[in-house]
């Protein structure tokens, strides 16, 4: 199941995790939270979904069909949360992977204070993994050391954090998992080089569909990187911003 937003450039939000999840052999049940006006850019604007239709799409599908995963992104408002969390209350054994999506990569915010806020204090501790990068981490952690950062969201009721290093330099990404009592974790990929629209939403939907799978969380981070690296190599030109991944290229695990 994906609760995300609409990105109608095609990008990001929820058309990219129905793609990854589908490349990666599970099928999506896409749940949509908000709509936005957004290109390869930016994002310019942002409504999101009455919270009941969300709630009855939620009840409607539970009641036919199992749910192996759940994948969320941009949520739109606080009341969203509610109406997540409540549905999450009754789902515990199903494994949640949280992308906090907060800005656009051209700025264009996709989060007010009180959905930060909903996310923080309700919604986090019902995530198996949450997956921010480093500006997401450092606003939601309080701090802009990121070690000290995933402590704080790990103080407050978070299972574990994938702290993404897109954003970071050298030749390698390092994306750092951080769970309570236990040495963080590194994951090493190669680093292509420039910016990508979408490779946030693809990464957190492709984890989803691993745990969906049946793999462990390590095995469904490590089988999502090496998804995103490959279409990252192979990135569309879609428009005059970001290229976009390519997440419709043939998979072999």
């Amino acid at each position: 199941m994906i609760v995300s937003g609409l990105d109608p450039s095609g990008g990001a939000g929820i058309q990219a995790d129905i793609q990854a999840v589908t490349a990666l052999g599970c099928h999506p049940m896409p749940v949509l939270s908000c709509l936005t006006v957004q290109d390869t850019r930016n994002v310019y604007n942002a409504t999101a979904t009455d919270p009941d239709i969300i709630r009855q799409q939620l009840q409607c599908l539970a009641d036919d069909s199992p749910i192996h995963a759940i994948k969320t992104g941009a949520l739109g408002n606080a009341d969203v949360v509610d109406v997540l969390v409540e549905f999450l209350a009754d789902h515990p054994d199903v494994p949640l992977i949280t992308d906090p999506v907060i800005k656009a990569a051209g700025g264009g915010d996709l989060a007010d204070d009180a959905l930060i806020t909903r996310m923080k204090e309700r919604l986090f501790r019902h995530a198996e993994i949450i997956t921010p990068n480093g500006v997401e981490l450092a606003l939601l952690g309080g701090d802009e050391d990121g070690a000290r950062a995933a402590h704080n969201l790990l103080e407050a009721g978070c299972h574990s954090v994938l702290a993404t290093g897109g954003h970071g330099e050298g030749a390698e990404i390092v994306n750092t998992l951080y769970h309570r009592d236990q040495e963080p974790l590194y994951f090493h990929i190669e680093r292509i080089g420039g910016e990508y629209h979408g490779t946030g939403c693809t990464l957190a939907a492709s984890i989803a569909a691993g745990r969906a799978s049946g793999l462990s969380a390590r095995a469904s981070i490590a089988q999502a990187q090496n998804y995103v690296l490959r279409a990252i190599r192979h990135a569309l030109k879609v428009g005059h911003g970001q290229p976009v991944p390519d997440r419709g290229i043939p998979w072999e695990s």
